[in-house]
């Protein structure tokens, strides 16, 4: 666990996407910017997880859940953060449950197509099994034959 804000380091190539996505084209950010931002992010994130924690063994949970985030975020006085976070969770749970509805309907149109392949399997195997048959037959039709001609 992080003891310090130090401990936890947030990877500066995500630190560097988010300023630049943040930012205009043509606007330069130095190494000791990034660094001091990158900090700040970190701090932040330690102090809301510490929070969020608060709330939630509050209500004897273990399990942070993303109701405890939105009332941490209220509790540091981030207010204006919750209805875009709270649309941004609405936005996230839906691509999950497509995401999920999606796989499901993958797994059934595959089961139709291996059922699809195991009667097409039988069926050749029944098929194999009727010329076997004829050929059996046959043979003893030709060994009656031989027998009445003997």
């Amino acid at each position: 666990m992080a003891e310090r804000p130090e401990d936890l380091n947030l990877p500066n190539a995500v630190i560097t996407r988010i300023i630049k996505e943040a930012l205009p084209d043509g606007v330069n950010v130095s190494k000791e910017a990034r660094s001091a931002i990158s900090r700040a992010a970190s701090v932040f994130v330690l102090y809301a997880t510490s929070c969020a924690n608060n709330f939630a063994m509050k209500s004897k949970r273990k399990t942070l859940s993303a109701s405890d985030v939105l009332a941490a975020m209220e509790e540091m006085e981030f207010d204006r953060f919750i209805t875009p976070l709270k649309d941004a969770l609405e936005v996230y749970k839906r691509e999950q449950k497509g995401k999920k509805e999606a796989s499901e309907q993958k797994k059934k149109d595959k089961k139709p197509e291996n059922d699809e392949q195991e009667k097409s399997k039988e069926e050749e195997n029944e098929e194999d099994s009727e010329e076997v048959k004829m050929v059996d037959d046959q043979k003893e039709m030709e060994n009656e034959d031989d027998d009445v001609e003997n």
